[in-house]
């Protein structure tokens, strides 16, 4: 194997080796790599380090009181809500119409036959009923995710 080979499958192996699953051939392979290319056992000290800091890391909460003062505050309280008004009062105005439009084209087409119109709007109703569901789930998800407040 050249060096190129070998390093693209230490690399491939590195993961595996530093959490601890490989099976008992790709341990072989992987030693045998690591006592080939000395330049190699570094590197995976270097993963073995890293992934002991990033274990020991814990995220600092902002403090209660911080919180508490945001919150007082009238206008962040007022911001938020009204933001979430108008996003949902133009969402609907906006897909109510759209919806009117197109249920107008559909049923007033009379090219189209029976069956067709029926799929259609099977297929629509079901998207809606999806779409819904992927926003709610979404929703719950963010509000219950311990990892939201960590900038990246």
């Amino acid at each position: 194997m050249m060096i190129n080979d070998d390093q693209e499958r230490f690399h491939i192996l590195l993961m595996g080796a530093v959490d601890d699953e490989l099976d008992a051939d790709e341990r072989k392979e992987f030693a045998r790599l690591l006592a080939q290319y000395p330049g190699f056992v570094k590197e995976f000290e270097d993963y073995k380090r890293l992934k002991e800091a990033t274990k020991a890391m814990r995220f600092k909460n902002p403090p209660a009181e911080l919180w508490d003062s945001y919150w007082l505050n009238i206008y962040n309280r007022l911001e938020r809500g009204f933001g979430w008004i108008l996003l949902s009062l133009g969402s609907i105005i906006l897909l109510t119409f759209a919806g009117v439009e197109f249920f107008r084209a559909l049923v007033f087409d009379s090219s189209l036959p029976v069956v067709v119109k029926i799929g259609i709007f099977c297929l629509i109703g079901g998207l809606a009923v999806l779409l819904v569901s992927v926003v709610r789930e979404r929703w719950f998800v963010y509000k219950s995710d311990p990892y939201k407040e960590i900038k990246r």
